[in-house]
């Protein structure tokens, strides 16, 4: 069973037991959280695609960690103009594992 899930924009395929990288969530570790927004659900065999979201249908998951993703550097240059400009980002992110997928 897996079920594609929208986590504040982000569409992810998750299954039980699985553990995902998502956008900084404001809860704390060890908290147990519900997403609701389920818009794919295969279900042994049987594919169930909700309008916009499965009604009935929950992901409940728990917050593992809090951490920042790996340096992207970006780097600009004009040339022949003597343009450079050097710039970092560090996502943060939230570790999540996956405990259940329920369908009413």
């Amino acid at each position: 069973m897996y079920a594609i899930v929208d986590f504040a924009g982000q569409q992810i395929k998750v299954e039980k037991d699985m553990k995902v990288f998502i956008n900084r969530l404001e809860n704390e570790t060890d908290t147990s959280l519900e997403f609701d927004k389920v818009l794919l659900l295969e279900n042994e065999g049987k594919v169930e695609v909700g309008a916009p979201y499965i009604a009935g249908c929950k992901v409940t998951a728990k917050v593992l960690s809090h951490l920042k993703g790996d340096k992207v550097t970006v780097f600009k240059k004009k040339r022949r103009k003597g343009y450079q400009k050097s710039n970092g980002h560090r996502q943060y992110l939230s570790q999540i594992q996956i405990e259940d997928i329920t369908v009413k």
